[in-house]
């Protein structure tokens, strides 16, 4: 199966200074960790409401974009790109932090709920929900009524290092699905995970 010519990853997180070691801002620090390791720089884009990079992976020009709305309003950033581009929901792979897995715990999904993400709802609205989502564990507080400040908290150092670890393990998979299949890329990825924390 030929790899698509183009793709987009967009991180999710908030904007500023305040937030950027936050653990709702994993999405960014993801497409930080695909930038650097292709060798991509972001660059502010007005019309896509975010910053941009371009990186070439496996033979696919692949978008990275990091909105600079706020995490709930990543719809408007996320539509803007696809429609210029003309992607399709499926050429979308979007990285949100995930309070149902354990910290450093990394699975790609194809389709589904938000599950209450505010970043994936309002991306729902203008595209369904047929796109890619690479889930970020981050853990979980243990009390929901104590996720707000949670999620908008710093991790733990050893945490921190996991989701790190983590995000490079979910790197190495991004050539295996633009080479190869996307399937091939979840097997490695999960499989590779699962000495990692957890299981599902």
């Amino acid at each position: 199966m030929p790899a698509p010519a183009l793709i987009a990853i967009v991180g999710l997180g908030n904007p500023g200074p305040e937030y950027e070691r936050t653990r709702h801002n994993a999405g960014f620090w993801f497409a930080d960790a695909v930038a650097e390791r292709w060798r991509g720089s972001f660059r502010t884009e007005s019309k896509f409401f975010g910053q941009l990079a371009r990186v070439r992976i496996e033979g696919s020009e692949v978008l990275l974009l990091k909105p600079s709305t706020f995490m709930n309003r990543s719809g408007q950033a996320v539509q803007a790109l696809m429609q210029f581009y003309k992607l399709t929901p499926a050429e979308l792979l979007v990285a949100h932090d995930e309070l149902d897995l354990p910290a450093g715990e990394m699975r790609l999904k194809l389709g589904g709920g938000h599950g209450g993400h505010n970043g994936l709802r309002d991306i729902h609205k203008p595209l369904g929900d047929g796109y890619r989502r690479l889930r970020i564990g981050i853990g979980h507080p243990g009390d929901k009524n104590l996720v707000l400040n949670y999620v908008l908290g710093r991790p733990s150092k050893a945490d921190e290092d996991a989701i790190h670890q983590g995000m490079a393990r979910a790197a190495d998979a991004l050539p295996v699905w633009l080479g190869q299949s996307w399937d091939k890329a979840l097997q490695q990825l999960h499989s590779r995970d699962a000495g990692h924390g957890k299981a599902e």
